[in-house]
């Protein structure tokens, strides 16, 4: 099972497309030459849902052709036997070739993981990121020297990290679980029925979000859930259909950190002075930034995002750098926490 905590993490958008070109790959190293109508058999078969034949025709044709896949899929076509094979007929998708671009990467790729070994989740695939760098020939010399390439403050706790890989097979094995809760508002904790869509990090802490109802509720509602304050988590036998409406990008898309993104989104407009100005030019606050004005004074952007917490403590953080234009009320709430600032300095 712990490798399903890997393909959570790794899931495509089409999750049941990979799982089509392995069935597909599986039925061609058979080499008995299967007909279009047997492919589609064998697949729908192995998915346990029925598959149209457009759908393997066109896997057929992204398997050779997909620049995206990068498969190369040698699969032609004997009008002798009326069947698809392999030529080479030992390749596999399995055993694709590893290009010394793609080692580099990799190397890379593990020197990541190895700097997130305080993340329990991580820590469980040590072994296995041993066995795939030995499974293309990846020394540990090479993976030493790509340590010093990059470096990643491996000080910082990441909290609630010890609940995700429960989360994360509740979320693959589409598991209802019980869990509980307590939040900072609150001196006791309470219980919630929880089916988990997605996992979330925001400044070294992880949130769940899923559909969520309380013992004392008769609907459930989507919501988030820090996993610091998680007490404990218990898996139930009960399934959910994950929601093809829910789409965590855009669930999040009018937000600047992790609270209120179901609230509507207001325009704001910010005048950065000239030193900050180019922070926020090079590195976006959200992706609705749009540059309004620009002298060398400074510039004005303007956003569309929910005011929240986040959004306040981030326009904070920049001091007097920054000015809120608009609107008035974000104008106001600012001018007040500066004023609560002044006074905590104030001798009087």
């Amino acid at each position: 099972m712990q490798l399903a905590y890997i393909k959570f993490f790794l899931m495509p958008l089409n999750k049941f497309a990979m799982a089509r070109y392995k069935a597909i790959d599986e039925r061609l190293q058979r080499k008995d030459y299967p007909s279009l109508e047997a492919l589609v058999a064998y697949v729908s078969e192995k998915l346990d849902r029925p598959i149209a034949v457009r759908t393997i025709q066109k896997d057929l044709y992204d398997m050779r052709n997909s620049m995206d896949l990068n498969f190369n899929a040698p699969i032609k076509y004997d009008h002798y036997r009326r069947g698809y094979y392999y030529d080479p007929s030992d390749y596999s998708i399995d055993r694709l070739p590893v290009t010394q671009y793609d080692l580099d990467g990799l190397e890379i790729a593990i020197n990541i993981l190895e700097h997130f070994k305080n993340i329990p989740l991580i820590r469980q695939f040590e072994d296995a990121i041993g066995r795939i760098a030995g499974a293309v020939k990846i020394s540990k010399e090479r993976l030493n020297k790509a340590q010093g390439i990059l470096h990643i403050d491996q000080s910082v706790e990441y909290a609630g990290s010890s609940w995700i890989a429960a989360l994360a097979e509740a979320i693959v094995q589409r598991k209802w679980v019980r869990i509980r809760h307590r939040s900072y508002q609150r001196n006791e904790a309470r219980e919630y029925r929880l089916a988990p869509y997605h996992i979330r990090e925001y400044q070294h802490r992880f949130y769940v979000i899923g559909e969520s109802k309380r013992r004392d509720e008769t609907q459930s509602k989507i919501r988030i859930f820090g996993l610091d304050r998680i007490q404990n988590i218990w898996t139930t036998r009960d399934t959910f259909e994950y929601p093809e409406t829910f789409d965590h990008q855009a669930f999040f898309g009018n937000i600047i950190g992790i609270s209120d993104p179901e609230k509507e989104p207001e325009n704001i407009e910010l005048w950065f002075e000239a030193e900050q100005s180019k922070y926020i030019l090079s590195q976006p606050i959200h992706a609705s930034q749009r540059v309004l004005e620009q002298t060398d004074a400074g510039c004005r952007i303007g956003l569309k995002v929910v005011i929240n917490y986040e959004l306040l403590m981030l326009l904070l953080s920049y001091g007097s750098h920054v000015k809120v234009l608009s609107p008035a009320h974000l104008a106001r709430q600012i001018q007040q926490e500066a004023r609560k600032m002044v006074a905590l300095y104030d001798n009087k």
